[in-house]
C-alpha cells in the first residue's frame, strides 16, 4: 500500500458569512455582494476557530462574499486564497428578484413555470452538476492538502448537495431543512482518496440572527434567509 493510500486529509467546506443585502434580494451569482460586518465577524471568529488546525490550503468560490470570508482563515495560516470556479453558487433563474414568503417573485405566475420540477431542479442548475463540480473541487482541494487539512469557502446549496451526496440521501430536499447554516464547516475527512466521514459544526453560531439557522420559519420580506 502506498502512502497516499495512508494518507488522512481533511477538507472543511465552509458556507461564507453574513452578506451585507438590505434590498434583500436573492443574489446567486451576481458580483457586488460582500459581506456585512457580522458576516467578518463570522469569518474572523471561524479563522480564529481553526488557527491551530493543520491547514495548507485555502480556497473559495470565485464571489467576492467567499473570497472575503477564506481572507482572514488564509491570513492566519500564512497562506493565499486560491480561486476555484466550481465552488461557485449554484446557478437560479430568480437571481436578482425579492423571494420573501408572500411578497416576492412566487407572485408572478409568469414564474411558476420554472417550478414545473423539483427533482431536477426546473429553476436553476441541475443538482446531479452540482455534485459533479463539488465532488471534483473537493478532490482537487484534497491533493492540495494531501495528509493535512484544507477549507473550501463555498455557498449553502452547493454545499448542502454534495454533502447530501456523499451521505446517499436524495438530492430534492426542503431548503428550510438543510443544515448548513451561514459560517458553517461542513468537513469530508478521507483516506487516501476515499472519503471515510462527514462532520459539522457551527463555530460563529451564536453570530447567526435566529430566523437564518437551519429549520428556522421564512420571515415575511427576508429573503437572504434563503442565503446562498
Amino acid at each position: 500500500m502506498t502512502q497516499s493510500e495512508n494518507d488522512i486529509t481533511v477538507v472543511h467546506v465552509m458556507r461564507h458569512g453574513e452578506v451585507h443585502n438590505p434590498e434583500g434580494v436573492l443574489y446567486g451569482r451576481l458580483p457586488g455582494y460582500h459581506l456585512s460586518d457580522l458576516g467578518r465577524q463570522m469569518a474572523d471568529r471561524v479563522a480564529e476557530h481553526l488557527a491551530d488546525r493543520d491547514i495548507t490550503h485555502v480556497v473559495a468560490s470565485p464571489l467576492e462574499r467567499a473570497q472575503e470570508t477564506a481572507a482572514p482563515i488564509a491570513k492566519t495560516h500564512g497562506l493565499d486564497v486560491a480561486s476555484d470556479e466550481r465552488l461557485i453558487e449554484a446557478a437560479n433563474v430568480f437571481q436578482g428578484k425579492t423571494f420573501g414568503v408572500g411578497d416576492g417573485a412566487l407572485r408572478k405566475p409568469g414564474n411558476w413555470r420554472h417550478l414545473a420540477n423539483p427533482f431536477r431542479p426546473s429553476w436553476g442548475e441541475p443538482y446531479v452538476d452540482q455534485v459533479v463540480r463539488m465532488m471534483a473541487a473537493l478532490g482537487r482541494a484534497r491533493d492540495a492538502a494531501r495528509g493535512h487539512e484544507a477549507v473550501c469557502v463555498s455557498h449553502q446549496l452547493p454545499i448542502w448537495i454534495v454533502r447530501s451526496f456523499v451521505e446517499r440521501r436524495r438530492l430534492w430536499h426542503d431548503p428550510r431543512r438543510r443544515q448548513c447554516t451561514l459560517a458553517s464547516l461542513t468537513s469530508f475527512t478521507f483516506r487516501g482518496d476515499r472519503i471515510v466521514s462527514v462532520g459539522y459544526s457551527e463555530p460563529a453560531r451564536d453570530l447567526v440572527p435566529p430566523h437564518l439557522r437551519a429549520g428556522a420559519k421564512p420571515v415575511k420580506g427576508a429573503a437572504k434567509g434563503y442565503g446562498a
